[in-house]
């Protein structure tokens, strides 16, 4: 069974685990501006909303039929 994490906000290595990528490429996307972050304190934290709305954001984009993989 599993559980459903309710956080509205994440560290940056739950956001990479939920996304299914690597750490060093989470952070990558965050010093981009890809994925949007919040600072609370000093700690830095990844709005859940902000994982749908990149995943949305990747949906969106046209991919020509000839780079697709």
């Amino acid at each position: 069974m599993t559980t459903v994490d309710t956080r509205i906000v994440l560290t940056i290595e739950e956001a990479a685990r939920r996304l299914g990528i690597g750490r060093t490429t989470m952070y990558a996307l965050v010093k981009t501006g890809q994925i949007r972050t919040v600072t609370i304190g000093r700690l830095r934290r990844v709005p859940a909303f902000c994982l749908d709305e990149y995943v949305r954001n990747l949906l969106s984009e046209e991919t020509a039929l000839e780079t697709a993989a």
